[in-house]
């Protein structure tokens, strides 16, 4: 469940890190402007906002499984077609395409995975989830480095290996389980069963089924009558947490995004070979699975939102510090700190979003603490120009420590959930 998963995750990331290196090369090949780069970059995570937000609603209604496999089919196919763009207007609409899928797949595999986890490891899990990231984006660095380089069609041919999620998704709508939490909250009691039965039998563990069909024929109807609404994500036991998921959401996508889509263009703009940019970017892109192990260890020791704040506070500064580095070996080193802070919030933020909300609602209120974190993720990259040229990298980097600073006063808003059972 994990490793399937994790796969369909850690390919999404390769296809969002592919741009940031698409980028740097369209600079040179096709003298884009930083203007049209930004909206290649902006236009796919306004993809991604309401991608999160539809898949969120879909999935608490016709499934988390059934979602994923959509969301996987629809952006690998999406950067297949991409890579064949002839104008820049053509890419920046695929890219719109491409975003519609990333931006549902991962709050509807991160809901899926936690409604199969103990409690007692339940952030961990998500966390080790959500390292199939770093992986995801490492693959990308490394074909940023060895492919786009190498030929005036580096970019599309690296574009085109983002079409495997289309063949991926087949095995997830035939292997992967649906969430035995979603079937009961449907009223699909025996389609549940069925899915208990096949882990206790992975487990080599018989326990005798539910006796009393008219019980669960019963709970059918009570199941079957609630329909996600955004609106309940605002009743009075939960507007308080809302209003502080899509605060840390939004500050953790502005800065993240802002500073990784634009990091090798940022590192040629400092006067580093196009290779020499991706090299450093590869190195950086590594310290993110240290930094997703650390959170994973002290997510079930330290708590949910400690383990939050922490990460966020360190990723401040390392973003302070990036942006004062002078030196390579600096920007190296400041670049390794901010990539496993950074990161180990990310494991964080994701292993508490799908807590905070009962069945019924759970993918809707995850998709939509996307959604709203990728409106910042649009305006980041349009933002990153503005802010470089008039202040230069030091001003931007000080401009996502504040962001990151913001987003650990929100995470002290959030409610501890460690080692507790998810609402029904």
């Amino acid at each position: 469940m994990l490793v399937g998963s994790g796969f369909g995750w850690a390919l999404d990331a390769m296809d969002v890190g592919l741009i940031s290196f698409v980028l740097a090369q369209l600079a040179v090949q096709w003298n884009a402007s930083d203007l049209e780069l930004s909206w290649v970059a902006s236009v796919g995570f306004i993809g991604m906002a309401v991608g999160a937000v539809l898949g969120g609603l879909l999935a608490d209604r016709i499934g988390r499984r059934r979602v994923f496999a959509l969301t996987l089919l629809v952006y690998g196919l999406a950067t297949g077609a991409s890579a064949l763009s002839g104008y820049i207007a053509v890419l920046i609409a695929w890219r719109f395409v491409v975003g519609l899928g990333l931006g549902a797949e991962l709050p509807v595999a991160s809901t899926l995975v936690s409604e199969f986890a103990p409690p007692r490891i339940r952030g961990r899990i998500i966390v080790v989830l959500e390292s199939f990231w770093a992986i995801g984006w490492t693959v990308s660095a490394v074909i940023g480095f060895l492919v786009v380089p190498s030929s005036e069609n580096g970019w599309r041919w690296a574009l085109a290996v983002g079409a495997a999620p289309a063949i991926y998704s087949v095995v997830v709508r035939l292997r992967l389980p649906e969430s035995v939490r979603f079937l009961e909250s449907r009223g699909r009691f025996m389609e549940a069963e069925s899915t208990v039965q096949r882990f206790e039998h992975s487990a080599g563990v018989t326990v005798p089924p539910p006796e009393s069909a008219a019980v669960m024929s019963g709970a059918r109807s009570t199941a079957s009558a609630a329909r996600p609404q955004m609106t309940a994500l605002f009743a009075r036991a939960l507007r308080g947490r809302t209003a502080a998921l899509w605060l840390v959401w939004f500050c953790v996508n502005f800065s993240y995004y802002g500073a990784f889509i634009w990091l090798p263009t940022i590192l040629v703009a400092s006067g580093f070979s196009l290779t020499r940019s991706f090299a450093y970017t590869l190195i950086i892109t590594l310290a993110q699975l240290p930094g997703y192990a650390a959170s994973a260890y002290l997510i079930e020791r330290w708590g949910r939102r400690r383990t939050l704040a922490a990460f966020l506070i360190g990723s401040a500064l390392s973003a302070a510090l990036f942006g004062m580095a002078a030196e390579t070996s600096q920007v190296i080193g400041a670049g390794m700190l901010l990539s496993f802070f950074n990161l180990g919030a990310w494991g964080a933020l994701y292993a508490v979003t799908p807590e905070l909300y009962p069945t019924r609602i759970r993918a809707t209120g995850a998709g939509w603490a996307a959604g709203i974190g990728r409106s910042a993720a649009i305006l980041a990259p349009l933002a990153v120009p503005g802010l470089r040229d008039t202040g230069g990298t030091g001003l931007l980097f000080t401009v996502f420590a504040a962001f990151f600073l913001v987003a650990a006063l929100g995470a002290f808003g959030l409610p501890e959930k460690r080692g507790q059972v998810l609402m029904d």
